[in-house]
Formats: C-alpha cells, sequence, structure tokens
C-alpha cells in the first residue's frame, strides 16, 4: 500500500472542522511561519493553461480595513480577522501577458522562449478566439476561485480558521485598493485567522447532502 503524506483520517477531520467563520478573535494573529505557508499555496495554486491571471492583495493596515468595512455589508471578518486577502483578476487577459508567463517559464524551466512558441501560440489563440463563447475576466474568476479553495483547504490543514466573502462591494474596493491603475479588479475575499471562543456557528452541525445525492458514478 502507499503511504501517504498525511493521514486521511487528519484530511477528513480538519475539512469537518473547518466552517465558515462569522467571528474571529481579534487579538490571535497567525504566526509568520504559518502565513508563509498560507502565501506558498496562493503561488502554487492551479490555473488554466498555467497563466495565474490573479494577483492577491493582503491587507494589513487597520486603518485601510477600516476603510473597507462599510463596502464590505459590515462584516467584522475584515477588521476581527488576523489577515485578509483581496482575491483579484488581471482584467482583459492577452498576449502581453501571455509572453510574460512564457519568459517566467523560460526562466525557471531553463529553456530558450523560442522552445515555448508554440505552446505560446495555442494559448494566444484560445483568448483571442475561443472554441466557445467566452468572456474573459469571467474566464479568470473562474481561475481565481481555485487558489481561494487552495487557501482554504490549506489553512484548514494548519489548523487557521477562514471564512471566504462575496459580500462586498468590488468597485469600492477596486476605488480605495487602486486596483484598476494596476490592471485589476477584485473578485472575493478571504479573512483568515482563529475563531472567537462565543462563535455559535463553530459548534454547528454540517449541512450537506450524502454522499450520494451529489456524486455520481457512470
Amino acid at each position: 500500500m502507499t503511504e501517504t503524506p498525511i493521514s486521511p483520517t487528519t484530511v477528513l477531520q480538519q475539512l469537518q472542522w473547518r466552517y465558515a467563520t462569522k467571528k474571529f478573535d481579534p487579538d490571535r494573529k497567525i504566526p509568520a511561519h504559518l502565513w508563509q505557508v498560507l502565501l506558498q499555496s496562493l503561488v502554487l495554486a492551479p490555473s488554466s493553461f498555467g497563466l495565474q491571471p490573479w494577483k492577491f492583495y493582503v491587507i494589513e493596515t487597520p486603518e485601510l480595513r477600516q476603510a473597507l468595512l462599510p463596502h464590505t455589508w459590515n462584516q467584522r471578518q475584515v477588521v476581527d480577522a488576523s489577515h485578509l486577502v483581496v482575491f483579484a483578476i488581471k482584467t482583459n487577459l492577452n498576449a502581453t501577458d501571455v509572453d510574460r508567463y512564457l519568459a517566467r517559464q523560460a526562466e525557471v524551466q531553463h529553456t530558450a522562449v523560442e522552445n515555448l512558441q508554440k505552446y505560446g501560440d495555442l494559448v494566444k489563440g484560445f483568448l483571442q478566439s475561443p472554441p466557445y463563447p467566452l468572456n474573459v475576466d469571467e474566464w479568470s474568476a473562474r481561475q481565481v476561485y481555485i487558489a481561494l479553495g487552495q487557501f482554504m483547504v490549506t489553512a484548514a490543514l494548519l489548523g487557521i480558521d477562514t471564512c471566504p466573502m462575496e459580500g462586498f462591494l468590488p468597485q469600492e474596493y477596486d476605488r480605495i485598493l487602486d486596483l484598476p491603475a494596476q490592471g485589476y479588479h477584485a473578485v472575493v475575499l478571504c479573512a483568515a485567522g482563529y475563531r472567537a471562543a462565543d462563535d455559535n456557528y463553530a459548534t454547528l452541525p454540517k449541512v450537506r447532502y450524502p454522499l450520494e445525492a451529489v456524486v455520481e458514478v457512470r
């Protein structure tokens, strides 16, 4: 039997333990060495074609978080969590972005960019003339949710709480963080930290359909 790097029981226990934390303990901070692991989970997140059409803004400044709070339906996770991450997409992804990725790929894999041109042309063709109706920004947004999922699972395995948040005004976040000037647009948020002792949601049973209702083998 092949050994697994982490116990399957531990994985399921932590996924059961995880919930969308409604109330964070503002006095508990994620240790620096664990936060670095979470950041690397974002760096290592998979994306279509490997393009990584995203940027992750970690909002640490208390005043900035307070400014964002009213544009997040006053949800306290934004200011009480140890860390707040704004998941943003690179808008209007195009051939220039593909060339940037190819340059990085050539650097990392120690090869000439010319050796990657066939692949680059394939990706550019997909973006310019997709094989199905495609809004590139919407496609990029779907990619960023992959990174969000990886971030949350990694956090759960480390015993760190998270709360993914779509309840915010992206255009206001864009304005306050000056994202359009950088070519980015806010899509989703994730607060991370440690649950408050009196967050009653922590003890509620998970409400999930049974496996046979959501998985069908054909």
